[in-house]
């Protein structure tokens, strides 16, 4: 178990490694804009242009750029500096971590607490009324754009402009002072970031439950007796949310590292999807990269994570 693990987080550097010189590769090599003419605005000389990315470092060959953007990152922990904001973008993104973080730890308990319990529940009562109206009800929330679940929550029941003024509306979570204020102003991009996530969790996980179900050793401790409860609850389920750990592993990545934008900016949450897409809109290049870099990070973290709690779950793959 130990030698395993060891060699996942060894191969966890060594994919930070390769995924940072991707990103150098395509931000300093293939840019979209220049970033001394962006830095230095619109109405700067060739000089001034040139002095800035002389102090950029910009004019200095591309394996020197390479080792110094490796070592600020590594070493400093340095994502470089914000064109837009003027000032460090290891700033930006840990002052906008926070709110992303509260989006997405209320959204992965709704999506996991509501999706397994419902697939299990479909699983079990196969062909079911219920099972047809919940697989039906989840293939709805799966086509619907989160963008439009957003739009239509809070035209229904955000306090500011919804018909039925239950919730905090926009911005709200900016203006919230206390954890309990912060938490409420979450309600509807928790349920709204949860509500198709949740519907493919179910629809994963009563496919895996019926496979499960269907196992041998599923029917050798029925014939010995044991209640269908702890049948389903400590077989069934342990084996069936296996590949479970997997979508929450990479979805909780993926979603730190900004790709909860959509809801971050239908709710205007100051997170970091909301801080990409402000970046992607100036063309903020520098915060752009360090966004990237850091989701990678997070994606890598949490895949290391998920071979872990595999290795737990299932110990064929402990050594493999």
């Amino acid at each position: 178990m130990g030698r395993y693990i060891i060699r996942r987080i060894l191969w966890g550097i060594a994919m930070l490694f390769i995924v940072s010189a991707v990103i150098f590769l395509i931000f300093y090599i293939l840019p979209s804009a220049d970033p001394a003419v962006l830095r230095a605005g619109r109405n700067a000389g060739p000089q001034q242009i040139a002095a800035i990315r002389h102090s950029l470092g910009l004019d200095k060959p591309i394996y020197t750029q390479y080792f110094n953007y490796m070592k600020q990152v590594f070493l400093h922990f340095n994502f470089g500096y914000s064109y837009q904001y003027s000032i460090p973008v290891r700033q930006l993104i840990l002052n906008r971590l926070p709110a992303t973080i509260w989006l997405v730890v209320g959204a992965v308990i709704l999506w996991l607490g509501i999706g397994i319990t419902i697939g299990i529940i479909s699983a079990v009562k196969r062909r079911s009324v219920l099972d047809r109206v919940s697989m039906t009800g989840s293939l709805a929330f799966i086509s619907a754009p989160v963008f439009w679940l957003g739009l239509v929550a809070l035209y229904l029941f955000a306090q500011d402009i919804g018909k039925f003024k239950i919730f905090p509306g926009q911005g709200s979570y900016a203006a919230a002072s206390t954890p309990l204020d912060k938490a409420s102003s979450m309600i509807l991009p928790w349920l709204v970031l949860a509500a198709a996530t949740a519907a493919i969790y179910a629809r994963y996980m009563r496919a895996s439950m019926i496979d499960t179900m269907g196992e041998d050793y599923i029917r050798t401790a029925r014939a010995k007796g044991v209640p269908e409860r702890s049948v389903i609850l400590r077989h069934g389920v342990r084996s069936a949310i296996t590949p479970i750990v997997t979508l929450v592993g990479l979805d909780i990545g993926v979603l730190l590292a900004g790709n909860a934008i959509l809801t971050e900016t239908v709710f205007n949450i100051p997170g970091v999807g909301r801080l990409l897409y402000q970046a992607i809109s100036v063309s903020d290049l520098t915060t752009i990269q360090g966004i990237t870099l850091f989701g990678a990070f997070f994606i890598i973290f949490f895949n290391l994570v998920v071979d872990i709690a595999y290795a737990y779950l299932d110990p064929r793959v402990r050594y493999s």
